[in-house]
């Protein structure tokens, strides 16, 4: 009977449509996920926009410094780099919080108090360095939430709060921190002033963190006892079938040194631009255009051709423990000869440590995709690059090209729009819901694609989306409300491609969340996404040019094209899927919730 309980119930979350979702927003865990991502969404509006608003306010900082507030941004692009330690390492005194919430409510505290003390700083050319180290601190911890965020995303999803909900609600919650951040920030500006707006931003984060303590996480007491139940072997590195140490430890050596090289470079070159005279100070365009690439491969493409030779001599029986040695015994206390791989140092023990935190997430990834890596990591690349790119260009396109007024655009883009988008992403979610997330994820491409082709008409005068306008009554609604026919035509081709965005946006975030393991879900989500943000703006020059030289029609019909490569991987990708017989809504796998074979 109890069986037949559990069958019924099973099925029930099973059944598509708003009653799972309906079921799934009533979970704790997806109340918390839409507090966390309007806390990821809150710190980037404040530091990485409004901020500059209130530099140009001051009128006491010029453009070429306001440049430098720039490369606070490199932060949120290059945050893989310190993932690994967010995965393995904890903060003393924090650790029974539970393995993500303590980081999560720390970083959370101190984005808090950093935009506080920001309200109590007068933005003047005495106090720009305090004023810059401040945001950069506010930055540095928020990127660091959105590593953590992500990978609390896949730890906590179930049956009931299932990853597409989950990555929707998210998305939910960080738009609404935009809108507040961003429109509701200006506002009240204007209203008070820049210090109040500040201090009231920086008091929500403080309380969203001590919100958080309270909010379910993996289980502390597990990860304690997974931990520490072998001295000698704590990360089971050192038994029968494991790579043995001295070939792992020049696989640590490699990855180690490709990624200390990254972080040392773009750590120089930060302090570079912060401390040398503004006419030294270095591009970061050009820096992201050249090092960007070189970063990418050092971190990302050759660790994950060390990870594939390790998968494949670990398959091939090559370079492995042998059966006749197991180094879970590290000394002759009962009268067994001590195994040579044993662990009988501090040194060892770091060594098992760092591969664990640096080197065993690519190999994970690697040895479960095999070949499809490649898939995945061209699908990364380009399934948002349409929209990552465009943003950009959206600006000057409204009102230099089109001519729109400041007000018209503020209220296309800003009010209507997001509301367009978080639509979008509540079409998403169901969708993901109802009829899975590969098909989802492949017509979230298409859409986001086939969109683009609304701005291309508004390049060569609107007819098109103007007829539509008219036709749904859209215009005569506009027109009530005080705007005209060309407000509504813009509106119109704002809010395609919002619903557009919104979801592929949904789509793809659960996507990423899926093929990622709970046990290195830091690493590999933020890894991924790095590649996104990486990739759009490494694009960013050359679709500029592209514009000044053939306008903005042919740049349009262009990313429509980069789009429609997307939906032919998304397919690929769909049918390796179900050919691997992987179950669409089945929760990511945990490597330790077994031994490694």
């Amino acid at each position: 009977m109890a069986d037949a309980k559990s069958d019924t119930t099973r099925a029930e979350n099973q059944k598509p449509g708003w009653r799972t979702v309906l079921r799934s927003l009533g979970q704790a865990k997806t109340a918390y996920m839409l507090l966390f991502g309007f806390a990821a969404g809150l710190p980037y509006a404040l530091v990485l926009g409004t901020l500059y608003a209130w530099l140009s306010d001051s009128g006491e900082i010029d453009l070429e410094t306001m440049g430098v507030f720039s490369l606070i941004g490199l932060a949120y692009a290059f945050k893989f780099l310190w993932s690994p330690a967010l995965d393995r390492v904890d903060i003393p005194g924090l650790r029974r919080l539970g393995k993500r919430k303590q980081w999560i409510v720390t970083a959370q505290m101190i984005i808090g108090v950093a935009l506080v003390s920001l309200s109590f700083i007068a933005p003047s050319n005495e106090t720009i360095a305090l004023f810059s180290l401040l945001a950069g601190l506010a930055a540095f911890a928020s990127a660091t939430q959105d590593v953590v965020i992500d990978a609390w995303r896949v730890d906590v999803a179930d049956e009931v709060a299932t990853i597409d909900i989950l990555s929707t609600v998210y998305q939910m919650g960080y738009r609404i921190a935009a809108l507040v951040g961003g429109a509701l920030a200006l506002f009240m500006a204007e209203r008070t002033d820049w210090p109040t707006v500040y201090l009231t931003m920086g008091g929500i984060m403080l309380l969203v963190g001590i919100s958080g303590l309270w909010a379910p996480d993996t289980d502390a007491s597990a990860t304690l006892d997974a931990d520490d139940h072998d001295l000698a072997d704590p990360h089971g590195l050192r038994v029968t079938g494991q790579i043995v140490p001295r070939v792992r430890a020049w696989a640590l050596a490699a990855v180690g040194v490709l990624w200390g090289w990254a972080l040392v470079t773009v750590g120089i070159f930060m302090v570079r631009s912060l401390t040398s005279n503004p006419d030294a100070r270095p591009d970061s365009v050009e820096f992201i255009s050249n090092m960007g690439p070189l970063i990418v491969i050092a971190t990302v493409v050759v660790p994950a051709l060390i990870a594939a030779w390790l998968v494949r001599v670990q398959r091939g029986g090559q370079h492995v423990i042998p059966a006749t040695f197991d180094g879970s015994e590290p000394t002759t206390q009962t009268g067994k000869t001590m195994s040579p791989y044993a662990a009988t140092s501090s040194m060892d023990r770091a060594m098992d440590h760092l591969y664990r935190a640096l080197v065993l997430p690519l190999t994970d990834l690697v040895g479960r995709l095999g070949w499809a890596i490649i898939i995945v990591i061209a699908l990364v690349l380009t399934y948002r690059i349409t929209d990552a790119i465009w943003g950009t260009f959206a600006y000057p396109f409204y009102l230099g090209e089109l001519e729109y007024t400041k007000d018209e655009v503020a209220v296309a883009s800003k009010f209507f729009g997001v509301g367009a988008l978080i639509l979008g992403l509540a079409v998403g979610g169901y969708m993901l819901t109802a009829i899975g997330r590969m098909l989802t994820l492949t017509l979230g491409a298409f859409l986001a694609a086939i969109t683009n082709l609304l701005y291309a008409d508004l390049a060569i005068g609107g007819v098109r989306v103007q007829a539509v306008s008219d036709t749904i009554g859209f215009t005569r609604l506009v027109s009530a409300l005080g705007g005209d026919e060309r407000l509504a035509t813009l509106m119109m081709a704002i809010a395609g491609e919002n619903i557009a965005v919104g979801i592929a946006g949904a789509a793809f975030v659960a996507y990423l969340s899926s093929i990622v393991s709970r046990g290195y879900s830091a690493v590999q989500y933020a890894l991924l996404s790095s590649l996104t943000l990486l990739v759009g703006t490494l694009g960013r020059g050359a679709l500029g040019q592209m514009i000044e030289e053939r306008g903005y029609f042919d740049v349009f019909i262009l990313t429509t094209l980069i789009g429609m490569f997307a939906v032919v991987l998304c397919i690929i990708e769909w049918v390796r899927q179900a050919r691997s017989g992987r179950a669409q809504n089945a929760p990511p796998p945990d490597p330790e919730a077994a031994p490694a074979e």
